[in-house]
């Protein structure tokens, strides 16, 4: 538990220095550099400016050798850049086949521009939110994800607590949220 506080605390500062939370701007006539440019905003530029920039189809807009890959947004709908090192590439292929989800070490995300939200805190494929379920659209995070869930033990499920918190417990999903920004404010 400590060595989470620690490693979260550590993200943030260093996601904080680098926040830059901007507008999404939507997909369609969009330009192969304008999408590039916005993946890149997804991470501090030392991650983005050597990523793979893939777009929301898995195109590869381009080739990186930093071993992160950025992306405009994680759907047609959804302008939120991302990006991700390897652990949460294979996170997302799993999340999108409804597949089971397991690694052998760490990963770390980064949506420095915020998502698009809103979203189920609790429940991965929740399309509407049921009575008692708590919905949150984060502002610029950093995403953690442990190989041994156990590890989340003690971590504020949460989302308003002011800090960190478990997005998904109980899940094969589960991870470590980073708040290192403001929310956006509710439309």
């Amino acid at each position: 538990m400590q060595a989470i506080t620690h490693l979260a605390m550590l993200l943030s500062t260093i996601a904080a220095v680098d926040a830059r939370a901007q507008a999404p701007v939507p997909h369609h006539s969009e330009s192969t550099a304008a999408k590039i440019a916005r993946a890149m905003r997804a991470a501090g530029p030392a991650i983005g400016r050597n990523a793979t920039i893939d777009d929301i189809d898995g195109t590869v807009l381009r080739p990186g050798s930093n071993g992160w890959t950025c992306k405009p947004g994680l759907s047609a709908t959804d302008s939120s850049p991302i990006c991700n090192d390897s652990v949460w590439v294979r996170f997302w292929a799993a999340y999108d086949a409804k597949a089971p989800f397991r690694t052998d070490r760490p990963g770390v995300g980064y949506m420095l521009a915020g998502d698009a939200g809103p979203g189920s805190n609790t429940d991965p494929y929740a399309e509407k939110q049921a009575p008692g379920d708590v919905w949150v659209r984060e502002g610029p995070h950093v995403m953690v994800i442990l190989p041994d869930t156990s590890q989340l033990a003690g971590v504020s499920t949460d989302p308003n607590n002011g800090g960190p918190y478990v997005m998904w417990k109980g899940t094969p999903y589960a991870h470590v949220m980073v708040p290192v920004g403001p929310r956006p404010k509710e439309r």
